[in-house]
């Protein structure tokens, strides 16, 4: 992998974020975000209307308990799933700043 670094445009709960990647994880990113949308929208209409980072936070509460519970699926490799996380987590900071420095 090169330090080449990809900008994507994605869309969560109908609110667009700027996330980068290296172009051999855009796949991975866009089935992150697909499955972190479906699971926001889910918390949100599950119960009264939230404030999107109190959904967010519910949101990762949800699948954490999942993965730490073992539902996540057989064959988890959890260094790699550590990595990816980390990245995921770089990219909604990225996101967050711009948002924030918008919004101030």
């Amino acid at each position: 992998m090169s330090g080449e670094t990809k900008t994507l445009d994605v869309m969560i709960m109908g609110k667009s974020y700027r996330v980068s990647c290296s172009p051999d994880e855009e796949k991975d990113l866009l089935a992150a975000v697909d499955f972190v949308d479906q699971r926001m929208t889910e918390v949100r209409e599950g119960g009264k209307t939230m404030a999107v980072e109190r959904v967010a936070v519910m949101t990762a509460l949800n699948i954490a308990h999942e993965l730490i519970g073992g539902k996540g699926g057989g064959g988890v490799n959890t260094a790699e799933m550590k990595r990816k996380i980390s990245l995921m987590r770089t990219s909604i900071t990225e996101a967050l700043a711009d948002t924030q420095d918008k919004l101030f």
